[in-house]
């Protein structure tokens, strides 16, 4: 609003007022994704380590268990093929005991596992700014926020960012 600044003559002469009333102010915000580290503690489990990957003891202990339960069939020639027989199968089931055991022999340890994550972050890009200028409601775009006023130079908005305090011009 503009000042009355005195009467001449029975006129009354206006000076241009020196700042515009600021009505609002709204952050304008742009969503950007910033890029961070996760990590976390996490259980592994592992197989221990195998000292007889070919099986031999459970084949060979399958293998003498069959042959002396097949050699308890029959009797003879029959007697042998029984035990000849059962020793083969005793070895391969001895075999495949031994990998189950060898498979299910396992420790669990933790280890820190990291993995990169995008997370969205508003970021304040300027500020909506709606004032009030000689009786008039106008709007314009600042990088800062400009508190109560806005100054105003030669009837025009003075936008410039202020300079803080005890910044001198060198």
């Amino acid at each position: 609003m503009a000042e009355e600044t005195g009467q001449v003559t029975g006129y009354k002469s206006f000076t241009a007022p020196s700042y515009a009333e600021v009505v609002d102010v709204k952050p304008v915000k742009r969503v950007e994704k910033r890029r961070e580290e996760e990590c976390a503690m996490v259980p592994v489990t592992r197989r221990r380590e195998v000292k007889d990957e070919n099986r031999i003891v459970g084949t060979a202990v399958g293998a003498v268990v069959g042959g002396v339960i097949g050699h308890q069939i029959g009797g003879g020639r029959g007697q042998d093929l029984a035990t000849v027989a059962g020793a083969v199968g005793g070895g391969y089931a001895g075999n495949r005991v031994q990998k189950g055991m060898q498979d299910r022999d396992t420790y669990t340890t933790e280890e820190r596992r990291c993995k990169t994550v995008e997370r969205p972050v508003d970021r304040v890009i300027g500020y909506d700014v709606r004032y009030t200028l000689n009786g008039r409601t106008d709007t314009v775009r600042m990088d800062h926020e400009p508190g109560d006023k806005i100054p105003v130079k030669d009837g025009k908005l003075v936008l410039d960012a202020p300079k803080p305090e005890g910044a001198g011009t060198r």
